[in-house]
């Protein structure tokens, strides 16, 4: 069985609706959660303690559900089975937002959620092969951020007509819908050696488990800078929806608009990302991703008006959109041969993870002591770090694209 030479098929239509609908059903409420919670009298540092107790048990089973992904020819009911816990756990969360539903329905999402991109990015890599890759990784993602704003939008449409009631429908809509795309992907089109990173195989035995992490200089390099990336990154956004949300009092239209504002410029980038990459290389797009975010922060801590979210969301389209496509690239890259592509890139989401999830508590913290704005500047500048990281040693982290030999 030979992965597809060319970006076309049912099964690739397929994928494009599941990257679609999964934009939706992946996270449960998502972005809506600290909104929603905020106008129902959570504090920020509450909040922050949440997203961090979530994250800690993501990080956790990220790299456990990757190991499982490597060696499973399942893929597709990995992914179909978190898609119906973390729904089941977010209309918990929505009928009754106690303690219990919050807490036990975070801890779920962050549990078999886990599992979701590393059984997406290798049900891919099986279905397209490593030379297409790159460029299958980018139509994910402008198909995913594509269903982030048609959902956002339905969300704000939903919430305006029809209150709650509404945004319990579109999200039980759109949990069958992503079922149906991933049951539609061809199973005999998935090729669960490539999946894996043995596109390649020279019949060494690669690292095994965690170890993947810690032997392969490039990965360990990746996951760092990621870790530091996503400590600056991951609360911004978190906070903008908290903070207007309460000052204007319409949690779930406020965070449709904050949230669009990113997922459009995302798109944007999803469709520059592979010209990007293939004028100027990897490694800048990793440049413009990690700069974006000192800038970002900047603005959010300067001004306090509305319309301050469009320039920062903006920027977060820019930096999160463009990390978002060549992290798996770049792993792929890094791990080419090892047979250990998705428990290597479940490693290097767990270092993320360790980054997004300390974040939060830390930027409750900030928030409680010195307001939004200190909050934004301090996330923001730490991203400074990552960027000097990456320069230095940029060419362990974004290698060229291997030769392949047909």
């Amino acid at each position: 069985m030979q992965p597809a030479t060319t970006l076309a098929g049912r099964s690739i239509v397929a994928l494009a609706a599941l990257n679609f609908f999964l934009a939706d059903a992946r996270d449960g409420l998502g972005p809506f959660l600290d909104g929603f919670l905020a106008t129902h009298g959570w504090s920020p540092l509450t909040l922050g303690l949440i997203a961090t107790l979530g994250g800690i048990l993501g990080m956790v089973a990220t790299p456990l559900f990757g190991a499982l992904v490597d060696g499973s020819s399942y893929k597709r009911t990995l992914i179909a089975v978190p898609v119906v816990l973390v729904t089941a756990a977010a209309l918990w969360t929505l009928n009754s937002p106690g303690n219990a539903s919050v807490f036990g329905g975070q801890a779920v999402t962050a549990i078999v959620g886990a599992v979701i991109g590393p059984a997406l990015m290798g049900l891919t890599l099986g279905l397209v092969g490593e030379t297409l890759f790159p460029q299958q990784v980018a139509r994910n993602e402008f198909w995913n951020h594509a269903g982030n704003v048609v959902s956002l939008a339905a969300v704000y449409a939903a919430t305006t007509f029809f209150g709650l009631s509404g945004v319990i429908g579109l999200m039980i809509i759109t949990a069958l819908a992503t079922l149906v795309a991933v049951y539609a992907i061809d199973p005999a089109k998935i090729d669960h050696r490539v999946a894996r990173g043995l596109a390649h195989d020279d019949g060494a035995p690669g690292p095994s488990g965690y170890s993947v992490l810690i032997s392969t200089p490039g990965l360990i390099l990746l996951a760092v800078i990621l870790m530091v990336f996503h400590f600056g990154n991951a609360p911004i956004s978190r906070l903008i929806a908290q903070d207007f949300s309460i000052q204007l009092g319409t949690p779930f239209r406020t965070t449709a608009i904050t949230t669009g504002v990113s997922q459009v410029a995302m798109i944007v980038m999803a469709v520059a990302a592979p010209w990007l990459i293939k004028r100027f290389g990897l490694a800048t797009v990793f440049i413009i991703a990690l700069a974006a975010l000192p800038v970002r922060g900047l603005i959010a801590g300067s001004f306090t008006d509305f319309w301050v979210i469009f320039p920062v969301q903006i920027l977060d389209g820019v930096g999160a959109g463009l990390i978002g496509i060549a992290t798996p690239i770049a792993a792929e890259r890094i791990l080419s041969g090892s047979g250990r592509f998705n428990v290597g890139l479940a490693a290097v989401m767990t270092m993320q993870g360790i980054g997004a999830s300390t974040s939060n508590i830390v930027a409750g913290w900030l928030t409680t002591k010195g307001g939004y704005s200190l909050a934004y500047i301090f996330h923001g500048g730490v991203a400074l770090l990552a960027l000097g990281l990456f320069i230095v040693w940029r060419r362990n982290i974004a290698p060229p694209q291997p030769s392949v030999a047909h």
